[in-house]
């Protein structure tokens, strides 16, 4: 049983270009040979697009590794919070659930089950592009940018299946995660990424 409390760029530039018409000579046949500021074309500024990152085999195969493990970890956390009498911590952990993450996940398990609530529906994870990936750090990290749609998700009483009346936030359904899994030892021993942070950022 819980021990512990839970609660799962490219920038686009735009650059303007400035064009001046060019002036003509001032008598026909006798060009202008003085050259005024006026009569300068500005040489245009392009703006140059964000490169897309390009990932070596080692590192696209870390990042669907990871990308799946997201999933999974999520799809862990919705179970338990489904049902927060049975969930356990050992079961969040080896679906891949850690750090930061785990502990809000805990928290509002215990939340829930000391309330005599439940919640129903799951969040969604609506997409996920990779923002970095440091393969050579003490633990391997992969940084994702992701949106999760938790319009499906509501808190209910246990003894009744009703709604908990709660407020609804302004910003709406689908929120944009920052969201960070290390390649870390298990407890079996064996080497596996877990899902050890997700923020929010904005919306989606």
């Amino acid at each position: 049983m819980i021990r512990r409390p839970l609660t799962l760029t490219v920038a686009t530039l735009c650059a303007a270009l400035a064009l001046t018409a060019c002036n003509g000579s001032p008598e026909a046949g006798r060009p202008n040979s003085t050259v005024t500021a006026s009569s300068r074309t500005p040489t245009p500024t392009l703006s140059t697009p964000a490169a897309t990152p390009t990932w070596t085999p080692e590192e696209q195969a870390a990042i669907t590794a990871a990308k799946a493990q997201y999933a999974a970890a999520r799809t862990a956390a919705g179970v338990a919070l489904h049902d927060p009498r049975t969930a356990s911590r050992d079961q969040l952990e080896a679906a891949g659930n850690g750090g930061a993450w785990l502990t809000s996940i805990v928290e509002r398990i215990v939340f829930l089950r000391d309330r005599g609530l439940y919640q129903s529906g799951n969040a969604k994870i609506v997409s996920a592009s990779t923002t970095s990936v440091d393969l050579a750090a003490e633990q391997p990290l992969v940084v994702l940018k992701s949106c999760i749609d938790g319009a499906g998700v509501m808190m209910r009483y246990r003894a009744t299946g009703k709604p908990v009346p709660v407020v609804t936030t302004k910003d709406g359904a689908r929120h944009t995660m920052s969201v960070r899994l290390v390649y870390a030892t298990a407890k079996t021993g064996s080497k596996r990424w877990f899902l050890v942070e997700e923020k929010a950022t904005g919306t989606c």
